[in-house]
């Protein structure tokens, strides 16, 4: 790999995100089961080695769809996350963090939560001519898995299949990604994983320069704000091979900005290190977006993290699943939604008619992660505005935002109570929760197979009271 420039190094952070290693897997405690090694992009969201993506976590639903990959399965565009965090959806060329692989071997290790009766466990992998800035859709797989591990109807975690050892295809080189989908024989799902790779082999001995983390800028900075990258060696930090920044113009500390500017302080003061994009010729330059950064073997360099000094990021906010039209029952409502935001916040949420009048109203804190919401409403149909307000633990305002939506009486519709007649439930189906009047619609696909699994011993998708009901329905 050739080099764009020679090179040297600051100072203590207060917040550590964004590239490091792919060392320090973490134990995930929800997912009925992930890949462990090498380690899936939502696991490498957990580990801040991919950024942007703290809203992510792990109920037992994330990456769980429909069986059947290519021809069923997750809608293209949404395999990775679908509804639920389509945050793991977004693709470009340089968004994720890729695990290195200097072979074309490699073993696959899962880890389980739940470890169901499994039929197979099969690997895709990107084609040769795929488009790493498109979003992620069948085509961009080949149509066959390179690798396919017969489960032979026993429990995920039998000792007979600890690992699966595999062959990537040899012409596959640079960046891919390898979809791992596992499907089991005890519901009619399968979970899917992506694991961003970086094939770094040539047929030969191991690269001369190895990826051993990224630059991932997801946050803007403030004038006077710092900047380390942190290097690590055998555990420790290395000031050797660390470099830093300061942010001197508003227009310095945009996120591609600032991000091009470290990389380049890398190249001016280092010898054994490189960050940058690298090209079709090997060259490594650096870009205003992500960059990657590798090290020659001799560095002894194993990782990096990003160490930031200054203003915190700015605080957000966003709302997910305010849905335009709610379902009004005998004068009653139920809004459901989910806020997400960056920072510890008390989160207010107030429903108001068409005449201002306030008819609910809920309280919660939210801190900086993914939290439901309900507020509950008593009212008449028509136009109504949903304002949603988050403050510090000063009471100060830090944001707020508005929703308009509509709640459309539905008079006293007869729906059956669940699960009678569950046979037949298919997206969009509405049922009364039992010993309740409360409404609940089934999801569409491809959660909505999560309505029919039920029995009087497996409970935990039924609408209002099982464990895992948000899965598959939304309360109307």
């Amino acid at each position: 790999m050739k080099r764009v420039a020679p090179r040297k190094g600051f100072l203590a952070s207060s917040v550590c995100a964004a590239l490091v290693s792919t060392t320090l897997l973490p134990q995930l405690a929800n997912a009925h089961g992930y890949l462990q090694d090498p380690p899936s992009r939502d696991i490498l969201c957990k580990q801040k080695q991919n950024t942007g993506c703290d809203s992510v976590d792990w109920p037992p639903s994330a990456g769980e769809f429909a069986q059947g990959f290519p021809s069923d399965g997750p809608a293209d565009g949404k395999l990775i996350g679908g509804h639920i965090f389509p945050v793991l959806d977004e693709q470009s060329a340089n968004r994720w963090h890729r695990v290195p692989l200097d072979k074309h071997e490699i073993e696959f290790k899962w880890l389980y939560t739940a470890a169901h009766v499994t039929k197979r466990w099969e690997y895709f992998i990107t084609r040769r001519d795929w488009n790493p800035n498109a979003a992620l859709e069948r085509a961009s797989f080949e149509s066959t898995p390179f690798c396919s591990v017969d489960g032979g109807g026993k429990k995920a975690d039998d000792p007979s299949h600890p690992k699966h050892t595999c062959a990537i295809p040899a012409d596959r080189l640079g960046h891919h990604i390898i979809l791992g989908v596992w499907t089991v024989g005890d519901t009619s799902n399968a979970f899917y994983k992506a694991v961003d790779v970086d094939i770094q082999v040539d047929g030969g001995p191991a690269p001369e320069w190895r990826q051993v983390g990224s630059i991932n800028p997801h946050r803007n900075l403030k004038k006077g704000d710092k900047v380390k990258a942190r290097a690590f060696v055998g555990g420790h930090e290395s000031e050797q091979f660390s470099a830093s920044i300061v942010i001197e113009t508003a227009e310095e500390g945009g996120a591609p900005n600032w991000a091009y500017k470290l990389a380049k302080q890398i190249n001016a003061t280092q010898v054994l290190v490189s960050a940058g994009q690298k090209d079709a010729e090997g060259n490594v330059a650096p870009v205003r977006g992500s960059n990657i950064i590798f090290a020659k073997q001799e560095s002894g360099v194993t990782g990096y993290e990003l160490g930031f000094e200054g203003s915190p990021p700015d605080a957000y906010m966003h709302l997910h699943g305010v849905k335009p039209q709610y379902s009004l029952i005998d004068g009653k409502a139920t809004i459901d939604f989910s806020v997400m935001t960056n920072r510890s916040m008390e989160v207010t949420a107030t429903l108001f008619d068409a005449s201002n009048k306030q008819v609910g109203y809920q309280r919660q804190p939210v801190d900086s992660t993914t939290k439901p919401f309900t507020v509950d409403a008593i009212s008449v149909e028509g136009r109504h505005v949903l304002k949603v307000v988050g403050k510090n633990e000063d009471d100060e305002i830090l944001l707020q935002q508005e929703r308009d939506l509509t709640l459309e009486a539905q008079g006293e519709e007869a729906y059956p109570t669940f699960p009678e007649g569950i046979a037949g439930y298919t997206a969009g189906t509405r049922v009364y929760a039992r010993g309740t009047r409360d409404v609940y619609e089934c999801k569409p696909f491809p959660y909505s197979g999560y309505c029919r699994q039920w029995t009087e011993s497996t409970t935990q998708y039924e609408p209002g009271i099982g464990s895992h009901w948000q899965s598959a329905w939304d309360r109307h």
